[in-house]
């Protein structure tokens, strides 16, 4: 997937413009909006092995900000984001809508200061802080493949959550079990026949 046209400010215009849509734009500041770039960045790497956009992500003191996107919100401070023009999704791929939705269903109902404390337990920006107290100032660069492991954790934990994965997964049990159950397994066959399930 070819992300090079994209930056760090088409996606925070995404999720505002999302907020907006969903009746939640009074929450989305710049703090909210830097956590959600962030864990697409994760997701993103995750599902394609390359950034999302271009700009770093570092580890500063309140989680992971985006330097760019900070800058150019920063005149909010906590204050809510005004509603983008609506030109830059022209730049947005199908797929990349799509992901993006993803992040902003499973992320966007967090508030900034739930999102900056689920950073702060997770090993990306610990990895990048390098010991460092939480309270300290930072500007490292948390690195793209310790994010790419946290997305695919999080695209794990987001499979599992979706109210339609156990039925999936009960039903697909039981169909193996049931179809290969009337076969009748010899002594000596009993490994590949439980190998023949797992496929």
């Amino acid at each position: 997937m070819d992300s090079n046209n994209v930056n760090c400010l088409d996606i925070a215009r995404y999720f505002i413009v999302r907020a907006y849509e969903d009746g939640l734009e009074i929450e989305m500041t710049n703090m909210k909006v830097l956590k959600l770039l962030y864990y697409a960045q994760c997701l993103h790497l995750a599902l394609y092995e390359e950034p999302l956009f271009p700009e770093e992500i570092q580890a500063w003191r309140y989680g992971p900000v985006c330097p760019p996107a900070y800058r150019f919100y920063s005149e909010f401070e906590a204050k809510q984001l005004p509603v983008p023009v609506k030109d830059f999704l022209s730049r947005l791929s199908s797929e990349q809508q799509d992901l993006l939705d993803e992040v902003w269903a499973y992320f966007g109902k967090h508030h900034a200061y739930q999102l900056s404390g689920m950073t702060h337990l997770e090993f990306p920006w610990k990895n990048a802080r390098q010991g460092l107290p939480s309270e300290a100032s930072s500007t490292e660069m948390i690195l793209l493949e310790d994010m790419k492991k946290l997305g695919q954790k999080k695209l794990q934990e987001i499979e599992t959550e979706h109210p339609a994965y156990m039925p999936v997964i009960t039903n697909i049990l039981e169909s193996a079990f049931s179809d290969r159950a009337k076969v009748e397994v010899k002594q000596g066959e009993v490994r590949g026949w439980l190998e023949s399930l797992l496929d």
